[in-house]
């Protein structure tokens, strides 16, 4: 029976092989470790990006409408509210949403514990009008400092803030605008939202500071305008709008350690949110 051999290969062909095949030089192993080091540190920063975020506020129309969308994006969510029955029934039915008992003011102890897990905050708490005149330094001062500090005993480093353009106003020269006597009759509301601002700022936090203005509950009209703070005296922009912002805030870089101020107008070009977070230098 006749048996097949593979050709063998001229000796001159086997030495030349040999020759061509080199190892590695140090400057490959370099490279190499470089580009294994740039894809770590591409993943640790992928995975620094919150994925469940606690809202405070969740039952407030705009503290919805940042629920419904953060939940439509893939977020978890942990929902605080003073009522979680009624909760229950305004916010969306979602596996991803954990409805937790929270009121901001009670004190950061309570309020680290709704936190949970969570590796984000969003603050779009506010007073609603009551015989209580210190109502507002309640909740848009006291409550948010609160905040801050729940979010310190947890080691949760990224909180997005809902305030309001005109929070100083007298600064700006518009003690006698309207927006700002009005809102300022009800306890003093903008300088409340002002000094609990001032403490995000001060507290080391990782922070962006929305300020919109007057909120309206339609659809948006228009796109968004964003300056930087002390800019915009007046407009208004749909809650369906600050929630964009609110939400793109939190996974947006260019976006921390700022304050910006948003309004809606229809003659204004459509940008990227992170273009228009870009363009506000931080203080």
């Amino acid at each position: 029976m006749a048996i097949l051999r593979s050709p063998s290969l001229p000796q001159s062909a086997v030495k030349s092989y040999c020759f061509s095949a080199r190892l590695p030089t140090p400057k490959f192993f370099a490279a190499a470790m470089k580009m294994e080091e740039a894809s770590a540190n591409a993943e640790g920063i992928k995975d620094e990006r919150p994925r469940k975020i606690f809202v405070a506020g969740s039952t407030g129309k705009t503290g919805t409408k940042i629920v419904e969308l953060l939940l439509s994006k893939g977020f978890g969510v942990r929902a605080g509210a003073r009522d979680p029955e009624k909760a229950r029934i305004s916010l969306p039915q979602n596996r991803s949403l954990e409805i937790v008992r929270s009121d901001v003011t009670e004190g950061s102890g309570k309020i680290a514990e709704a936190i949970g897990d969570s590796d984000a905050v969003v603050c779009a708490t506010g007073f609603r009008p009551s015989l209580d005149v210190f109502a507002p330094w309640k909740v848009d001062n006291f409550g948010t400092v609160n905040m801050v500090e729940a979010c310190r005993k947890k080691g949760v480093n990224r909180f997005v803030l809902i305030s309001s353009i005109l929070v100083n106003g007298a600064a700006m020269g518009q003690i006698f605008n309207p927006a700002y006597v009005v809102l300022n009759l009800f306890g003093l509301t903008l300088i409340a939202k002002l000094q609990a601002e001032k403490y995000i700022k001060s507290s080391g936090i990782n922070y962006t500071v929305i300020r919109p203005g007057g909120l309206r509950n339609d659809p948006p009209a228009g796109n968004i305008v964003m300056e930087p703070e002390d800019t915009l005296y007046e407009g208004s922009i749909s809650r369906d709008q600050v929630a964009e912002v609110a939400v793109e805030a939190l996974q947006c870089p260019e976006s921390f350690f700022k304050v910006v101020e948003i309004v809606s107008r229809i003659e204004a070009p459509k940008r990227p949110l992170k273009d228009l977070f870009s363009s506000i230098k931080q203080k």
